[in-house]
């Protein structure tokens, strides 16, 4: 039980890990001159190699973009809540209690990034051709996955455990 205690804190920490690198890095969509994260874009002023930081375009609807953005956050909040009682139930609750509480917060994070994610894709870079997703917009995706199974491995290790 140990081992699999150490595994489910490391796919926590994991996940964790992935969710603040998507919510910080600047890799969500790429050009050849540019690159746009949830927080800013960076464009190649005139072939000089030397990048600037603007402000997101106006063509972005704010309402969107603001939706994201605290999704993201939410979801990066609501993973570290769930590994602080996580830890916390496993020292204080007794067996059949154990893992509600933090299953239902990881699970809660996982939703949060799901509509962040699929509002980013619906809404951000539908129009543009010559683009591709960074690797930010691909972590967050992977870290959907393991925020998934995370939640479903808390809500079996409580039934498991009663």
């Amino acid at each position: 039980m140990l081992k699999a205690l150490i595994g489910i804190c490391t796919l926590h920490l994991t996940t964790i890990f992935l969710l603040f690198w998507a919510t910080i890095d600047d890799a969500w969509w790429f050009t050849r001159t540019q690159y746009t994260d949830l927080w800013g874009r960076w464009v190649m002023e005139n072939d000089d190699d030397v990048w600037i930081y603007v402000d997101i375009p106006t063509s972005y609807r704010k309402d969107y973009l603001q939706a994201v953005q605290a999704f993201v956050v939410l979801a990066c909040l609501f993973a570290v809540v769930s590994l602080c009682v996580f830890l916390f139930q496993l020292f204080t609750l007794g067996k059949g209690k154990r893992f509600t509480i933090s299953g239902i917060l990881q699970l809660t994070s996982c939703f949060c990034i799901m509509v962040a994610l699929v509002i980013y894709t619906d809404h951000f870079h539908r129009d543009e051709e010559d683009g591709w997703y960074g690797w930010s917009y691909i972590m967050a995706w992977f870290s959907w996955i393991l925020t998934l199974i995370n939640g479903v491995i808390y809500v079996i290790l409580r039934k498991r455990v009663e």
